[in-house]
């Protein structure tokens, strides 16, 4: 039986992560390259497209995680992980981040990337030197002022999920509900 035709059959025709019905595509989960039951889920077309172009996310698409997380289907709970890592500023998504459990192996499939560093970018590197990524969560280690929000960010405040920008000395992240650009330096790697 092909690939897709297996594919197809395991998931009743809908999408794996949201149910949609409708036009589904093979989609290899990353670092594999090539198509298997194993290996690979079936999307619908704005599952696929918000994977792939992660700045055209819609936040409450993604509130289908909730069922799909808990998938038999290891390839299903990778996706389902990353994702969730993607949007883990959000609270909603960090509570079911936190619930959900990957052994091992499911773990560092989940982790890894299908791309390797390039080494000509300068690392972005919080306060202790250690290397910070996409949708970690940092640390505030000194009282610093929000600029035309009103607040200070007070030290101790953890910052989930963060992005990070062109700027290795900066990063992206939310504090009290407000997006801000904070410097490195002031920052620890949770």
């Amino acid at each position: 039986m092909k690939t897709e035709q297996a594919l197809l059959q395991r998931c009743d025709s809908h999408c794996e992560l949201c149910k949609a019905g409708g036009y589904l595509s093979v989609y290899t989960v990353p670092p594999a390259t090539e198509a298997s039951t194993e290996h690979s889920i079936m999307l619908c077309d704005t599952c696929r497209g918000q994977i792939e172009q992660p700045d055209t996310t819609v936040i409450n698409h993604w509130h289908c995680l909730n069922d799909s997380m808990w998938s038999e289907v290891p390839a299903v709970q990778v996706m389902a992980w990353r994702q969730l890592k993607h949007l883990s500023a959000e609270p909603w998504a960090q509570d079911l981040l936190d619930m959900l459990y990957l052994d091992d192996e499911r773990l560092a499939w989940a982790q890894a990337t299908e791309a390797a560093p390039d080494n000509h970018d300068p690392a972005t590197l919080d306060s202790n030197g250690t290397p910070l990524q996409a949708g970690d969560t940092v640390t505030l280690i000194k009282d610093l002022e929000v600029k035309g929000a009103g607040f200070t960010a007070k030290r101790g405040t953890a910052v989930r999920g963060i992005a990070l920008t062109g700027n290795p000395e900066q990063i992206e992240g939310k504090v009290n509900g407000v997006q801000i650009v904070l410097l490195t330096k002031f920052l620890k790697k949770a």
